[in-house]
């Protein structure tokens, strides 16, 4: 992430309660990438890695507002909150991972990464012509793990467990941990750009309202209300959000200092002189 984004990003999260929802990893496993922690580096968000299946937040709140949820100390001694609607798979997607990595390691460009809830299996620098043979091996390993299921995203198998939670399923519980799961007066914003995402811009739509963004320079198939071409657009439209909610708190604080100085007014004139 770059420290413009990064910037808009924290101001977005002390202006509105903000959380990254990503297939990455929350926190360290075994990964070859960062987790998505290490990438952002903003510890007053809200983070569901794992497409979800793993929940952390600051105790304290964000953007004003604080979640309900389990509260723990994390490895620093802060509190927090966590929620992890998959936490008794643990041990075997360590198992799934091994086991993948042994696979993966006779397709030359494939790499397994464990995402502590989601083992994926990366083929984008796999040639074109091994895609069939490694998926063959994926499959493979599944059959012995009736638990777990197979879905694809950009060049990315990724193995998960047969449970009812995906990347919406993850927004709708962070909406309902806010205390937002029922207001009309919520306008949730999603922006996405992986196929993983849809199930969150379906969870927007089913609201009624709200905005779900679709992040592509093509033109797709998607549940998404609208579009930006790229990471640049996305900033531009963060810092245009930051200003409008700037402006709109001025505004207030304005109207109510007009108001009390109404009221010292009036006060004032209904004095008897003396």
């Amino acid at each position: 992430m770059s420290e413009e984004m990064r910037a808009a990003v924290k101001e977005i999260a002390s202006l509105f309660p903000t959380a990254i929802i990503t297939g990455r990893s929350r926190e360290k496993v075994r990964t070859f990438t960062l987790t998505v922690y290490e990438f952002v580096q903003l510890p007053e968000l809200y983070y569901a890695g794992s497409h979800g299946m793993d929940i952390m937040g600051p105790a304290e709140g964000c953007g004003g507002h604080k979640i309900q949820g389990t509260r723990v100390l994390n490895d620093e001694g802060n509190e927090i909150v966590m929620f992890q609607p998959a936490s008794e798979y643990t041990a075997v997607m360590d198992e799934i991972f091994k086991l993948l990595e042994e696979k993966a390691s006779k397709v030359n460009g494939a790499k397994v990464e464990h995402n502590k809830f989601c083992v994926s299996v990366h083929f984008r620098r796999v040639n074109e012509e091994d895609w069939l043979h490694l998926a063959e091996h994926v499959q493979q390993v599944l059959r012995s793990y009736p638990n777990l299921c197979l879905t694809q995203g950009r060049k990315v198998l990724e193995v998960r467990p047969l449970i009812l939670w995906n990347k919406g399923k993850a927004l709708d519980y962070l909406l309902k941990a806010f205390g937002f799961g029922n207001r009309s007066d919520v306008f949730p914003i999603y922006i996405g750009d992986d196929l993983t995402d849809e199930d969150a811009f379906k969870s927007v739509a089913r609201r009624k309202h709200g905005l779900a963004i679709l992040v592509s320079n093509v033109v797709k198939d998607t549940n998404a209300t609208c579009s930006l071409r790229d990471p640049s657009e996305v900033l531009e439209f963060l810092r245009s959000l930051v200003k409008w909610k700037r402006r709109c708190l001025s505004r207030h604080l304005f109207v109510g200092s007009q108001n009390i100085l109404h009221k010292r007014a009036g006060v004032g004139l209904n004095q008897p002189l003396t």
